[in-house]
């Protein structure tokens, strides 16, 4: 499905979703199909989810358990590797991932019995892994905030990462568990350029309010790492330097990378953004990605879908190198302890002991 450019949306398209079996497509009286309202709300809709830690075995990602609040994302990153995720709700990879979101109420009672069970292993959880713990609908549900609070009376090692600036509003909580070693945050610059990144990541913080946030969290003492995620050759690899001369300004002391991908239908959305916004680069943007994916948009390989193969990608590879090292940005943020981990007293715990 197409529609009209839409004010503060990531795509205009809503592809049908490649599990279900009937798509439906609203009409106008002469039959053609109709676009939703340029102004289309964002909608929420409750998840009845009865668990909250995520398992993830890849050796390409540095957790195994992670914790998403929300499902879907309003930031609209139109490259956002969690699009496809929505399909497996019955909801497209395209509009519908950007205005239809799953939120957890029960999140934090959630966190709070995972992490009391007998068989938990204390160990550092991500915040979030997939879509934004920090878009825009946290700033009134506050259910990251809350979820922070939880690993904090649990003494649970976490790991943030955000493009959201909003982050900056729990640096209390996060500086305070960092004071004992137990939390760190990755922030996301994908770009400087604020009208790439308008039309790139539309509901996102701006370039410059992202590294604010990493000003404050770092004066806090918070570990701060920045990522350059992801690369788009030909579009914002330029950039790498710049970026990192900024954030180390602002206070990060690490830095790491990723390069686009774009598995179906990412591939659809992406080109159709391109198409729009930048239709003198679609052929350099696209055959760059493509040399270092093989000949393709996308390489789901572990230890490939990351950083890519070939000449172009080893030359965004030894530039990054190059420019964090430069920055003293080409080391690891210092580990997270799980050491301290408590279960914090029940209401009541105190009167048995009388």
């Amino acid at each position: 499905m197409t529609t009209a450019d839409l004010d503060g949306r990531g795509t205009r398209l809503n592809p049908a979703n490649r599990y279900e079996r009937l798509h439906l497509e609203a009409s106008d009286a002469d039959g053609e199909a109709a676009p939703p309202a340029a102004d289309a709300p964002t909608e929420l809709y409750r998840d009845a989810s009865r668990t909250i830690l995520a398992e993830n075995d890849s050796p390409d990602v540095g957790f195994r358990f992670s914790v998403n609040p929300y499902r879907g994302c309003e930031h609209g990153c139109v490259y956002c590797y969690a699009r496809p995720s929505h399909e497996y709700l019955g909801f497209s990879a395209g509009l519908d991932f950007e205005r239809r979101l799953l939120v957890k109420m029960d999140a934090p009672a959630l966190l709070r019995a995972a992490l009391a069970a007998p068989r938990w292993q204390p160990q550092v959880v991500a915040l979030s892994g997939n879509t934004d713990c920090y878009q825009p609908v946290e700033r009134q549900l506050r259910l990251t905030r809350a979820c922070l609070e939880v690993f904090a009376e649990h003494h649970n090692p976490v790991s943030v990462i955000t493009k959201s600036a909003l982050v900056a509003r729990d640096v209390d909580v996060l500086a305070a568990m960092a004071a004992d070693g137990l939390a760190h945050v990755s922030v996301t610059v994908t770009t400087l350029d604020a009208e790439l990144a308008r039309r790139l990541e539309p509901r996102a913080a701006t370039p410059e309010r992202r590294l604010q946030a990493i000003r404050t969290l770092a004066a806090a003492g918070v570990p701060v790492n920045a990522m350059v995620a992801p690369v788009i050759p030909g579009l914002t690899d330029h950039e790498i330097p710049a970026i990192l001369d900024r954030v180390a300004e602002a206070g990060a002391r690490s830095a790491a990378w990723v390069l686009l991908r774009l598995a179906t239908p990412l591939d659809q959305l992406f080109t159709d953004w391109l198409e729009r916004h930048y239709p003198d680069r679609v052929v350099r943007v696209l055959g760059r990605l493509r040399s270092c994916r093989g000949g393709a948009l996308n390489d789901p390989r572990f230890g490939r879908r990351m950083r890519g193969e070939g000449q172009y990608a080893a030359q965004i590879r030894d530039l990054f190198t190059l420019a964090a090292r430069r920055r003293g940005l080409d080391r690891a943020l210092p580990p997270l302890r799980a050491d301290g981990f408590r279960l914090p007293p029940r209401a009541g715990d105190q009167l048995r002991l009388f």
